[in-house]
């Protein structure tokens, strides 16, 4: 794993020769050895057609190419900052949450209505979400921000797990995902704002959920 945590809003990430990072513009707080940071105009390792889906559906949050030798350390915002490591499989998150990722992972745009359908689309009118998420797959490392903290969820099949889509981060597995009208316990003591929907997510994998329902 490239990414070593400093604190659990600070991360450091080893750079070797001849491998890449990327990173969100900004997040570079301090950096040791002999390392470029480069505007990316490729859209990551899926190349310009990602770019360019991601720049139709809002998700064009700016990249930049971190290589050369040396260690980088990162954070933005004060956000809290999750590690999570892909072994093959696909992450599914939303492009402002993404801090560093590694430069071995293939990068591309998924219409969450294709999972969820019409509730996926309606997810998006909901929250203020895109309609779009970045996914990220292969074997590498992603670091990923939330406001207060992040707890990991396991999915197993039969046993759905169901999220207040404000509270959502990314998720990764053999996932489905659709949205539900829920008339709940929030509604009952006056925070009705949108919490009468909940993303039910079934399969099998996990769900990164944070302590908050605050947008970054």
């Amino acid at each position: 794993m490239p990414f070593r945590e400093i604190n659990s809003k600070m991360v450091e990430a080893t750079i070797a020769p001849g491998q890449k990072m990327f990173s969100q513009r900004g997040a570079m707080l301090a950096y040791k050895g002999d390392v470029s940071f480069t505007p990316n105009i490729q859209g990551g390792q899926g190349g310009l057609a990602s770019m360019i889906g991601r720049r139709v559906a809002n998700e064009a949050t700016p990249l930049m190419t971190v290589e050369g030798s040396g260690t980088v350390m990162f954070g933005h915002g004060g956000h809290h900052i999750q590690v999570i490591q892909l072994t093959g499989d696909t992450l599914y998150v939303e492009a402002d949450r993404l801090l560093a990722f590694d430069g071995t992972l293939q990068q591309g745009t998924m219409f969450m209505g294709s999972q969820g359908g019409v509730m996926g689309m309606v997810r998006g009118q909901v929250t203020g979400q895109g309609l779009f998420t970045t996914t990220l797959k292969g074997h590498g490392a992603v670091a990923v921000m939330a406001h207060g903290g992040v707890i990991e969820l396991p999915i197993t099949p039969g046993r759905a797990v169901h999220v207040d889509p404000q509270a959502y981060v990314a998720h990764h597995g053999d996932v489905r995902n659709k949205l539900s009208t829920a008339l709940g316990w929030r509604d009952m003591v006056g925070r009705g704002s949108g919490e009468a929907f909940q993303l039910e997510l079934s399969g099998n994998g996990a769900v990164y959920v944070q302590a908050s329902e605050e947008k970054l």
